[in-house]
């Protein structure tokens, strides 16, 4: 018996999942127990697709997909919140298994979805969600399921990291990487949700309920993009030994929880500082395993269709057993959100030319922040501090108006 899937939405990575099925389906039936079929996708425009309407049946309209008793599967590939989110409901409570990549919809009402899957014995699994080609939500809740994670820190939106890339290393300005990253298809023709760092933090949202079972909201954290660093900062970090990458952090400090999305200066001999261009990379810290990197394509066609099969196949391989209805993490528990006394990291800060060393030495007298190193450069001032707290920096930054940047050094 084959088992039969739809897919919402036939563009690059559903494509990628019909030629993953094509050209891999022997070894997915021995994997899963059956052979998969994509019976039907539902798409916007049914003449654009007309190349494999010999293949599957297109439709326009979501209820032949919801009222066919024959799907089993519906991997939603659409985005957006809306209407992915009443999609997916629906076909939960139809009795439907669920895939999904949709990192924006699970970030926002994954409990919710969770909870629908549960109350009907359904599987809704998001690997995909995040990193893209990387299995990382499966390496969680399977790999560490014994172990202790302290810390989850990473590189999850490849095209910033391509646009500090193209900055860092061919000199290009803001501007120009994204256009860059605009042709070669690694940015979207609105990038606002990729540059502002929102996207990566959705990401750190759904990592966060895997590595510590502890539900948070994007609105729970400083989220800062990468659209006002500017080229004398990365230029800067060079000098000093460092490489600038937009990092989503969510870690472990004292029993509370710290999680954040800002660009952050990275040494020159940190393992993602050599992460670059559309690369993802994900570092964990964990009490029996200590550090573990994993990286490869955060995006594309068949890197992020590799994901959504995984689940696929999973939720196959539940039916054939018919175990539907376990959650995708058990993982649950409440943490606290950490202050801004509790949070304490080096920072490089950068000031305008109209700041001056006494001003400066007697403010950072003032609010006990130790200096590392102080420079002039083009008419700005350079410091990195030693270590100083997040309150000590946002009492900085109402302190002092020149204050034009301050970033994390990990």
């Amino acid at each position: 018996m084959a088992i039969k899937i739809a897919l919402l939405g036939l563009g690059t990575v559903g494509s990628g999942v019909l030629k993953i099925i094509k050209n891999n389906q022997k070894k997915i039936k021995q994997t899963s127990g059956e052979e998969i079929v994509i019976k039907k996708a539902l798409v916007r425009n049914l003449k654009k697709h007309q190349n494999v309407a010999k293949e599957i049946e297109l439709t326009t309209n979501y209820d032949d997909i919801l009222h066919d008793a024959e799907i089993k599967i519906v991997v939603e590939l659409m985005g957006g919140l809306h209407p992915a989110k009443e999609y997916i409901s629906e076909a939960l409570n139809a009795g439907k298994n669920v895939v999904t990549a949709n990192k924006g919809l699970m970030a926002t009402f994954g409990s919710e979805l969770i909870a629908l899957a549960a109350k009907n014995k359904c599987d809704l699994m998001y690997d995909a969600s995040v990193a893209g080609g990387i299995p990382i939500l499966r390496t969680l809740s399977t790999s560490y399921a014994s172990d202790k994670i302290s810390e989850i820190q990473g590189i999850i939106n490849g095209t910033t990291n391509y646009i500090l890339s193209q900055m860092g290393e061919k000199g290009l300005s803001y501007d120009e990487a994204l256009k860059s990253a605009q042709e070669l298809g690694f940015a979207e023709a609105d990038p606002t949700n990729d540059v502002t760092g929102k996207d990566a933090a959705y990401k750190i949202v759904i990592l966060s309920k895997f590595a510590f079972g502890t539900k948070i909201s994007i609105n729970d954290f400083t989220i800062e993009g990468i659209n006002h660093l500017q080229k004398f900062d990365i230029e800067q970090a060079q000098t000093m030994g460092y490489v600038i990458k937009l990092i989503g952090i969510a870690k472990n400090i004292a029993g509370k929880l710290f999680v954040e999305v800002a660009p952050c200066l990275l040494p020159n001999n940190a393992i993602m500082s050599h992460i670059k261009n559309e690369i993802n990379a994900l570092q964990i810290k964990s009490q029996s395993l200590g550090t573990a990197i994993f990286t490869g394509p955060g995006a594309g066609s068949l890197a992020t269709a590799n994901s959504v099969m995984s689940d696929v196949i999973a939720e196959t391989s539940n039916f054939v057993k018919k175990t539907n209805g376990q959650p995708f993490s058990n993982f649950s528990r409440t943490m606290k959100l950490t202050s801004s006394e509790e949070v304490k990291y080096p920072y490089y800060l950068s000031f305008e030319t109209e700041e001056t060393l006494l001003d400066l030495s007697e403010l950072f007298s003032k609010l006990e922040i130790p200096v590392r190193e102080i420079k002039h450069v083009d008419e700005k001032t350079i410091v990195v501090t030693e270590e100083i707290s997040r309150r000590q920096l946002q009492d900085l930054a109402i302190q002092d108006k020149y204050l034009r940047a301050s970033y994390k050094i990990l």
